[in-house]
C-alpha cells in the first residue's frame, strides 16, 4: 500500500493513499495512482479507481467510481474529477453526477463545488429531489449551509399538488419556501396562479403574489395587486385593484379587497365594490358596500348579491336600494328595502322591485307592495300611479303597458297635439298641450304607453274618475299620498354610482 503525506509550504497539501503509484519522466511533478485511491484534504475525503496528483500545483485529477465525502451528510458521486487544493474548488462530471446533502439529491452532468462557500454550481440542466419536491432548471447553484437553491432558466418546481414554472427561483429545502422574481405560473388540478413576484410554500401549499397577481379557476379569473392563496382549501384573499371575472356570463366584480372560496362556492369584494353585467353591449353597473357571488363547479357565477347602499346605472335604467340580488340563469334582478328605479322620465318605488332582463333590455318590472310610479310632465306637474302592486311590461326594451293591481290611484295629465305648432320632434310628433287632469281610483288600472309616454288609461272595479281643467285641479289632488320626487338621488353615469346623495 502506497501512502504519503506531502510536505506543506504555506498550503494544506493533499494527502493520499493508493494500492500502486508511479511517475512518468515527462511529468516529474505528478504521481500516477492506482487501486483504491483515497485522498484527503482539509476534512474532505475522496475515493477513485485512479488519479493524478500534481505535488507542485497541489491539484488532483481522478477517474472512475468517484466518491467525495464533504461532511457526514454531504456526498458527491461522478466519473471524472479535478480538484485544486489551493482554490478548494471541485469540478466533477460524468454521465450522471449525484450530489447528496441530507434528504436533498441533485443530479446533473457537471458540477462545480466551492468548498470555501459550500456552494455547488451547474450550468447544463439539473434535477433535484427533496422529500416529495423536485426541481429542474438549466442552471443553478445550491448552498449546503443555507440549504438553499438559486436556479434559473426553464425552472420547474413540483410538489404533491402543484407544478411551478418560472425563470428564476430561490428555494429553501428546510422551509419548503420558493421565492420567485420573474413571470411565474403555479398549476394545480383546480387553479392556475400567475405572478411576477412572490413565494410558494411546498409544505403548506400557500402562495403569496406581490405583483401582477392572478388566479384562474374554470371560467373564473381573479386579478389583484397582492394575493394570498391557500391551495389545500382553495381559498384566496386579494388586496388592491381586485377584479373577479366570469368569462361565460361576462360578469365582473371589482373592489379593493376580495375573497374567493372555491370549496364554499363564493366570491366576495368590498371597499368601492362594483359589479358589472354585460349583455349584448348593454352594461349595467351596480355598486354596494359589498358584493357576494356564488358559483357552480365550473366556477360560473349563479347568483350575485349586493349588500348595503346599492346604486345602479345602465343607459336605459338607474336605481338605488339597500340590497339587491341577481339570479344569473334567469337574468332576474331584485331590489330590496326602499328601492327606487328611474326609466326615462319615470320614477318607480315599492317595498320590492323585481326586474326581468333580456338582451333587448327590461322585459318586465314588478313593483311589489306600496308601488308608486311617477312620470314628470313639466317641472311642477307629475303623472302618478299608486297601488298595492304594479307590473310594467316592455317590448324590446320599450314600455308597452302597466297593470296596477289593488287600490289603484291615479293623477294623469291629458294632452293633445298643438295644432298651431309649425315644428315637429325627431319622431314627427307635434308639441303637446296640457288640456286637463284625470284623477281617480279603482280596484285595477291598465296604462298603455306609446313612445315612452302614457297614452290611455283603463280603470276596472268600481272606478271613480274625475277630469279637471288645469286651473281647477284642487291642490290636495295634485299629489297622491306618499309622493316623493327624488331625481336628485339618480345616478346619471356609471361613475355616479359611487356618490352617496
Amino acid at each position: 500500500m502506497l501512502a504519503t503525506v506531502l510536505p506543506t509550504f504555506g498550503q494544506h497539501l493533499i494527502e493520499y493513499e493508493a494500492g500502486m503509484g508511479s511517475r512518468d519522466a515527462s511529468l516529474p511533478d505528478t504521481w500516477i495512482l492506482y487501486k483504491k485511491v483515497k485522498a484527503t484534504h482539509e476534512g474532505m475525503t475522496l475515493y477513485a479507481d485512479s488519479a493524478l496528483l500534481n505535488t507542485v500545483e497541489n491539484d488532483f485529477t481522478a477517474f472512475k467510481c468517484i466518491k467525495i465525502e464533504l461532511t457526514d451528510t454531504t456526498t458527491i458521486f461522478g466519473d471524472r474529477l479535478f480538484y485544486n487544493g489551493n482554490t478548494r474548488i471541485v469540478d466533477i462530471w460524468g454521465d450522471t453526477v449525484v450530489f447528496i446533502d441530507g434528504a436533498t439529491v441533485l443530479k446533473t452532468d457537471r458540477l462545480s463545488y466551492d468548498r470555501n462557500t459550500n456552494t455547488g454550481y451547474y450550468s447544463h440542466w439539473g434535477h433535484s429531489v427533496d422529500h416529495e419536491d423536485t426541481l429542474d432548471s438549466r442552471e443553478g447553484r445550491y448552498n449546503s449551509d443555507l440549504k438553499e437553491f438559486y436556479i434559473y432558466n426553464d425552472v420547474v418546481l413540483r410538489d404533491t399538488s402543484s407544478r411551478l414554472v418560472t425563470d428564476t427561483l430561490l428555494y429553501n429545502t428546510t422551509s419548503g419556501i420558493a421565492e420567485f422574481m420573474s413571470p411565474t405560473h403555479i398549476y394545480s388540478d383546480s387553479t392556475t396562479i400567475y405572478s411576477e413576484r412572490g413565494s410558494y410554500n411546498t409544505h403548506t401549499h400557500y402562495a403569496l403574489s406581490l405583483k401582477a397577481s392572478q388566479v384562474t379557476s374554470g371560467h373564473k379569473r381573479l386579478t389583484c395587486d397582492t394575493l394570498h392563496y391557500y391551495e389545500d382549501v382553495q381559498y384566496g384573499r386579494a388586496f388592491g385593484n381586485v377584479v373577479i371575472f366570469d368569462s361565460i356570463n361576462d360578469i365582473t366584480c371589482k373592489g379593493r379587497y376580495g375573497e374567493s372560496d372555491q370549496t364554499r362556492r363564493f366570491s366576495f369584494v368590498t371597499d368601492s365594490a362594483l359589479v358589472i353585467f354585460v349583455d349584448q353591449g348593454d352594461t349595467l353597473y351596480m355598486h354596494a358596500d359589498s358584493i357576494v357571488a356564488t358559483h357552480n363547479d365550473k366556477q360560473e357565477f349563479e347568483t350575485v348579491r349586493a349588500n348595503y347602499g346599492v346604486r345602479i346605472f345602465r343607459v336605459d335604467v338607474q336605481g338605488l336600494c339597500d340590497s339587491a340580488f341577481y339570479a344569473v340563469n334567469d337574468s332576474l334582478l331584485t331590489l330590496y328595502q326602499n328601492p327606487i328605479l328611474w326609466y326615462d322620465s319615470f320614477q318607480c318605488a315599492a317595498d320590492t322591485i323585481v326586474l326581468f332582463l333580456e338582451k333587448e333590455g327590461i322585459k318586465l318590472a314588478k313593483l311589489r307592495s306600496n308601488s308608486f310610479a311617477i312620470g314628470q310632465v313639466d317641472p311642477d306637474k307629475f303623472n302618478q300611479i299608486k297601488g298595492k302592486n304594479t307590473d310594467i311590461y316592455f317590448v324590446k326594451g320599450e314600455p308597452n303597458y302597466a297593470d296596477v293591481i289593488g287600490s289603484a290611484q291615479m293623477v294623469y295629465y291629458v294632452t293633445e297635439d298643438d295644432e298651431r305648432a309649425t315644428t315637429v320632434d325627431k319622431d314627427g310628433n307635434k308639441p303637446q298641450l296640457l288640456v286637463g287632469v284625470n284623477v281617480g281610483v279603482g280596484a285595477r288600472m291598465r296604462i298603455y304607453f306609446s313612445g315612452r309616454k302614457p297614452q290611455r288609461v283603463a280603470t276596472y272595479g268600481s272606478p271613480d274618475m274625475n277630469t279637471y281643467p288645469l286651473k281647477m285641479l284642487p291642490d290636495e289632488l295634485r299629489q297622491l299620498p306618499g309622493f316623493q320626487w327624488q331625481s336628485d338621488k339618480r345616478p346619471h353615469n356609471r361613475d355616479e354610482v359611487f356618490l352617496k346623495k
